[in-house]
């Protein structure tokens, strides 16, 4: 399925699932026109719509796209930063539907490594987490070190989840992990990475003292429970 904006076409597979409000959705960015692509998912909402279905087969999927045409040079970075922010925007409008009653008990800080400013992923976690019943302490973007290690020692988690894009941004990981390791009591807490740079080698997370890897939103809450219920 294709779309023309500004005189370019831009196209998304139309064998996937909800690939024309995928396509819409991505064209009302592309646009600028941020109301009118809340609207199609507050739409979509009331039509049945589930969150997890918006999350990955519409904003991930579109988000993917659009860092796509920017690394392409098909868009410039004003127009992919407009596009990241319009859709934390529509998907801080769905929390009221996120939280779970049926807490399970368990808690997870999700943060973005010193440096990363691609914090949507992350997000997307920490909202699948709380889908999941868990209660999640989303730190975000470019988070200090020792920020996060105050926060460690104040919350306690069972599980803490970084998130980590670009392959500069690994030795600001390594020393993370270490002084986690070295500096604070975290009882039974688990670490768990993830982030493109790790999707794309997925053998990587074992060059790490952490305890897994999940390489999608959906598997990271799978995995955060595994690791808990070991």
């Amino acid at each position: 399925m294709k779309i023309t904006v500004a005189d370019k076409i831009y196209e998304l597979n139309h064998d996937e699932p909800l690939s024309g409000l995928a396509l819409n959705y991505m064209r009302l960015l592309l646009l600028g026109k941020r109301q009118d692509a809340s609207q199609l998912i507050t739409n979509a909402v009331k039509e049945g719509f589930t969150l997890k279905e918006l999350y990955l087969d519409v904003f991930q999927r579109t988000q993917q796209e659009i860092g796509y045409l920017w690394e392409t040079d098909q868009i410039n970075v004003a127009k992919e930063h407009y596009c990241t922010a319009a859709t934390q925007m529509i998907m801080a409008q769905l929390y009221p539907y996120i939280f779970n009653e049926n807490k399970r008990n368990r808690s997870a800080i999700i943060a973005c490594i010193g440096g990363e400013l691609h914090e949507l992923g992350a997000r997307m976690v920490a909202d699948f987490f709380e889908m999941d019943g868990w209660d999640t302490y989303y730190i975000g973007a470019n988070t200090p070190i020792e920020s996060l290690l105050r926060t460690i020692e104040e919350q306690r988690p069972d599980i803490l989840g970084i998130s980590v894009t670009m392959a500069d941004n690994l030795p600001k990981l390594r020393e993370l992990i270490k002084r986690i390791r070295t500096e604070i009591d975290v009882g039974q807490m688990k670490i768990m990475v993830g982030g493109r740079l790790f999707t794309f080698s997925p053998e990587l997370w074992k060059e790490f003292d952490v305890d897994a890897f999940a390489d999608s939103v959906e598997s990271a809450v799978v995995v955060a429970n595994r690791l808990v219920e070991s």
